[in-house]
């Protein structure tokens, strides 16, 4: 018997757009979705893994490798196992569906990272709905990466603020933004200079938006480290959010703590 439910939120897309009217394949990593998982799971949790459209999410192929495990190939080979055994990761569901069941068995929510968040679950009304009813119970709410784009999706008109972005119109998604449940809070994402070596070795093209510049511009009060991809957290309230891959195990455990904390004061 776990000590609580921990819901997991999947991204299902797999193309992101590109300035030039390209695209480039796109997806969750593996590292991002699994080293958590596994790290709530051994702390005595479960996990439901939902999407929008319940199928499993797509890992990117970038993240697949044991590079993203600090070159360590039997934590590679294990998160792979994890990833296409676990009864955790083989069961999918509907966002739709774990909102009608009922939220209120879930102690906290958990979004990895990867660029397909920033395609669909920024937007997805389903997600704001769940964003919401966690904020507002104050539960433990986690995002990894790019993961922290998809606290958008709790804004009353975040599709409109998507789209403002990627028309470079930054003061009309600021206007879009307003009521964000998130504003005011700090929180970390992708950095900025992260994200042009993302684009310069592996897109080779450029983002409509980067991640840090989107949440600021909607009120978040974004903290990213001057050293890429060094691992970095950010705590406040209930939201906890994770630089970067190399902050999987940071996050986890600062998310895990507050599940604790929470169980403990209900």
């Amino acid at each position: 018997m776990s000590k609580a439910k921990v819901l997991l939120i999947g991204s299902n897309a797999t193309r992101i757009e590109l300035q030039g009217g390209r695209t480039a394949a796109t997806g969750q990593y593996l590292n991002e979705t699994v080293v958590p998982a596994i790290a709530i799971i051994e702390a005595g949790y479960g996990i439901v893994l939902a999407t929008p459209d319940g199928t499993k999410p797509h890992i990117d192929e970038i993240s697949d490798t044991p590079d993203h495990f600090g070159g360590d190939r039997t934590a590679y080979d294990r998160a792979k196992t994890f990833y296409a055994q676990d009864p955790a990761m083989k069961h999918v569901r509907t966002l739709r569906s774990v909102i009608e069941e009922g939220l209120d068995q879930y102690a906290g929510v958990f979004v990895p990272g990867g660029h397909a968040p920033v395609v669909d679950l920024m937007q997805d009304p389903d997600l704001g709905e769940i964003l919401r009813h966690f904020h507002e119970r104050a539960k433990p709410t986690a995002l990894l990466c790019h993961g922290p784009m998809a606290v958008a999706a709790a804004m009353p008109h975040a599709r409109e603020f998507r789209a403002a972005l990627i028309a470079g119109a930054p003061a009309k998604a600021a206007e879009w933004a307003r009521g964000w449940q998130y504003a005011g809070y700090k929180m970390t994402v992708l950095s900025n200079t992260e994200e042009k070596i993302v684009e310069d070795h592996i897109l080779h093209a450029k983002l409509y938006f980067n991640v840090v510049d989107a949440l600021q511009t909607a009120g978040g009060d974004v903290i990213t480290t001057k050293t890429d991809f060094e691992a970095h957290v950010v705590e406040d309230r209930e939201l906890i959010t994770g630089q970067n891959p190399r902050s999987d195990r940071p996050l986890a455990e600062k998310f895990v703590a507050a599940l604790d904390r929470s169980l403990v004061s209900a």
